[in-house]
């Protein structure tokens, strides 16, 4: 079996990407313990990984909030994680002939666009988080251009039918619904929900076919906060209400910018992958509800 290298593998993404692929690749799995802020650690555990032609590099700091109180800090976490750690990845990996699957954000981009993003839109980031994670892209593609091989895919607002310790988009709105203490939902607000499970089939195309480049590779749809949590109270059937909210009331009251629109335009990583994304309604329809 191909030997790769996770980082971040017991994450959100990586816990289950570890799970769902272990069958077909031996996956070296880095956990918190492995610094990759320092590159001699990243460089020890690479040789000791010994004969990995592909590495996924899924940790990262992705607090949005907390990245914005670090806001030009360049000695704080979330530069040293999204944008160090990833430039001692991506040399490495250059250095021995490793394929490199790095996993970006739509938060890259300024969320003033009112379609969906397409990969030759200009990043233009407005907090801290998305300088973080755009500048780890042009550290990717700096080593592409010299001699290594990448691919960057960028997803938005990862979900999965399973809870996890961290939670995500599908299950805050779930819990909130079951507590009936969902606050109300932007309707105003447009973002692209990425299926975990369909994001993982992509990599396991990218492990196999290595393309180079920038992809987007979520589900491709484009919904608001409010319609989403209509559709699942309604697919899951839930008690409790969904309220509607109004992200410009919200902007008047938050230090912190946020994007209007996230989604992300999929037909290109369409077009070369090798498999069809389900619908985010057959996606929520997946979850197993206790």
């Amino acid at each position: 079996m191909k030997k790769i290298i996770v980082s971040g593998s017991s994450g959100l993404v990586g816990s289950k990407l570890v799970a769902s692929l272990r069958d077909r690749y031996q996956i070296i799995p880095w956990t918190s313990s492995t610094d990759i802020t320092d590159a001699g650690a990243v460089e020890a555990a690479i040789a000791q990984a010994g004969g990995a032609e592909a590495m996924v590099h899924l940790a990262a700091y992705t607090n949005v909030n907390g990245a914005f109180e670090q806001t030009d800090d360049k000695t704080g976490p979330a530069w040293r994680i999204n944008v160090d750690g990833t430039d001692n990845i991506a040399r490495a990996c250059a250095q021995h002939g490793i394929y490199l699957i790095h996993l970006s954000t739509a938060f890259v981009f300024d969320g003033q666009k009112t379609d969906p993003y397409v990969e030759t839109d200009t990043p233009s980031p407005i907090e801290w988080y998305g300088r973080t994670k755009y500048e780890a892209e042009k550290v990717v593609l700096r080593e592409q251009a010299q001699k290594g091989a990448s691919v960057i895919l960028r997803i938005d607002q990862p979900f999965s039918t399973t809870p996890f310790k961290k939670v995500d988009t599908l299950w805050r709105i779930i819990n909130g619904l079951r507590e009936n203490s969902l606050y109300p939902q932007f309707t105003n607000h447009f973002f692209g929900p990425t299926y975990i499970e369909d994001l993982i089939k992509g990599i396991d195309f990218a492990l196999r076919a290595q393309p180079v480049g920038v992809y987007h590779a979520s589900n491709g749809e484009s919904w608001t906060d409010y319609d989403f949590a209509l559709a699942v109270k309604e697919i899951l059937q839930l008690p409790g209400e969904v309220k509607a909210g109004d992200l410009e009331t919200y902007l008047r009251s938050s230090a912190r910018p946020y994007q209007r629109n996230t989604a992300l335009n999929c037909e290109r990583w369409r077009s070369v992958s090798d498999f069809a994304p389900r619908t985010i309604r057959e996606a929520i329809g997946k979850v197993e509800m206790e």
